[in-house]
């Protein structure tokens, strides 16, 4: 009789596996700030950017800072009320998103403020999803042209020139956790190559850089061809 109950106790077993796999499925959990290697200003939204130069986040003072507190969680994802007092370094993403992200309010001259990743790379939304209920529809194929950016759950995301409330992160078909802002799946370009990149704006008239709110940012600026006179 100790076999059937012994199978039972395994089945349970690997049915927690199973949901400690799945996308922030505990209540919050207490953790400290991620681990920094230096102490650091907090960064600012930079307040201007040509549009020959990459627009960036810029350090807004030396004097020191508070280290940021949670503002909110969702499950085992934490969110802070700003950015991290040093640079962060999360181990690496195994497919699942890392266990840190840092999102960042950036400004540009051409379609204004909209935000980026840790590494500069810009963030997009896709009408095609929903913020109320927030939902992804950007699957197969779409997702390796727009790549979700994922939190691994449990997990910190730090925003910067963003209010944290607005942050969350909503489960994939597959499983995987996307950041949400305002509600909206937030997706990198794969044809953006370097930080500043903003080359899937406006793309099939439904792909925009996300601004901090969760909004579209606006299209970038007609470029108006000057006719040239032909010699005669």
């Amino acid at each position: 009789m100790l076999l059937p109950s012994r199978i039972a106790r395994t089945a349970i077993a690997l049915t927690s596996l199973a949901a400690l796999a799945a996308c922030g499925d505990k209540a919050p959990e207490a953790a400290a700030p991620a681990a920094s290697t230096a102490a650091a200003p907090s960064p600012a939204v930079s307040a201007a950017a040509s549009p020959d130069q990459v627009p960036e986040v810029i350090e807004a003072s030396a004097s020191p800072m508070a280290a940021p507190t949670v503002a909110k969680t969702q499950r085992r994802v934490q969110i802070y009320s700003g950015p991290a007092a040093g640079p962060l370094s999360p181990p690496p993403d195994r497919g699942r998103g890392s266990t840190i992200v840092q999102l960042n309010g950036t400004a540009s001259a051409d379609i204004g403020t909209y935000v980026a990743d840790g590494q500069g790379r810009t963030l997009y939304r896709f009408d095609k999803d929903s913020a109320k209920p927030p939902k992804s529809t950007c699957n197969g194929d779409c997702a390796k042209t727009w790549p979700p950016l994922l939190i691994h759950s449990p997990g910190q995301i730090y925003p910067s020139g963003i209010n944290p409330q607005l942050v969350g992160y909503v489960e994939r078909a597959d499983g995987t956790c996307q950041v949400t802002i305002g509600g909206w799946p937030v997706y990198r370009f794969a044809g953006d190559k370097a930080p500043g990149d903003i080359k899937g704006q406006g793309v099939g008239g439904t792909w925009f850089a996300v601004n901090p709110t969760g909004g579209r940012t606006k299209p970038l600026p007609e470029v108006v061809a000057v006719p040239t006179a032909t010699a005669r």
